[in-house]
């Protein structure tokens, strides 16, 4: 049974989602962007009995509160020190990573700080190389090479209904995808403020690929076990960003699903039957 929580940290009410017992192995699931941990509805039904699920949702995101950007800033690196504490606050000092769009660079980032707490890591759809940047990420980058008013505010069409809804449907089989997903985010993106807090967002998305160097050196240096389950018809995060973690982690184990970036909205069964035995392999979990 999955419980629903908040805490405070720092003065942000985070949400949170939990499931399974306490006496098994740790695993934190970090949600993507636009969505919260309700994109891990269908999968935590499959893995709790074999895990202690903890799924937060960001600030500014989903169920958590949502700060105005005077007294928060909208960036990656304090989103990961707020998801830190949340982790230190539920005394979890062993746990296992599943990391999806946004989730990867703020996971990996806590990995980095605490490698050795760090037991697995999932990437769905979880980029940190270049050679998984699509064709869109080209547009972006000149735009944090040249941060006009004009150009930020063109990426408003990223929180539209309908930008949202391909996110989830682009690469899938016809009539696959519930709309629940997709019309939650856009419900979530739509509120007061929010979009000036997206927007800060993907300007400060440029730290993330400035980063990548960073982490695949950590992968280097810890070797941290790591299931690579991709989403082979994304367009943002292509599938060479999981078979580039070849090159640092020799026992990677990649898979390419015939589905899109929200690869949970249509194989989470596949997915958590992966992540099942992949995790039990796993020594030190």
């Amino acid at each position: 049974m999955t419980t629903y929580h908040t805490v405070d940290i720092d003065g942000v009410e985070i949400f949170y989602r939990q499931a399974g017992s306490a006496d098994k192995p740790v695993l934190i699931l970090l949600h993507g962007f636009p969505s919260a941990s309700h994109m891990f509805r269908d999968l935590i039904p499959v893995l709790e009995e074999h895990f202690l699920i903890i799924a937060p949702d960001y600030p500014g995101f989903g169920n958590s509160a949502s700060p105005e950007r005077t007294d928060f800033e909208y960036t990656f690196d304090h989103i990961a020190d707020v998801m830190e504490r949340l982790i230190a606050k539920l005394n979890l000092t062993k746990y296992a990573l599943f990391v999806f769009d946004y989730g990867a660079p703020i996971g990996f980032r806590i990995a980095m700080r605490h490698p050795e707490q760090i037991t697995a890591i999932i990437s769905q759809n979880g980029n940190v190389y270049r050679e998984g940047l699509g064709e869109k990420w080209a547009a972006r980058e000149e735009y944090w090479h040249n941060p006009t008013q004009e150009k930020r505010e063109s990426y408003r069409t990223a929180f539209a209904p309908t930008t949202i809804k391909h996110q989830y449907v682009d690469g899938t089989k016809g009539n696959l995808v519930s709309p629940d997903g997709y019309t939650l985010d856009s419900a979530y993106m739509s509120r007061p403020g929010n979009d000036e807090k997206q927007l800060d967002l993907i300007y400060d998305y440029r730290t993330n690929v400035n980063m990548y160097p960073q982490f695949q050196q950590y992968l280097q240096e810890y070797q941290p076990p790591l299931l690579a389950v991709w989403g082979k018809n994304d367009v943002s995060f292509i599938p060479a960003g999981a078979e580039a973690f070849k090159k640092d982690l020799p026992q990677v184990e990649v898979h390419l699903l015939d589905t899109g970036h929200f690869a949970l909205e249509t194989h989470a069964k596949e997915i958590g039957e992966l992540i099942i035995p992949f995790l039990a392999g796993c020594a030190n979990l």
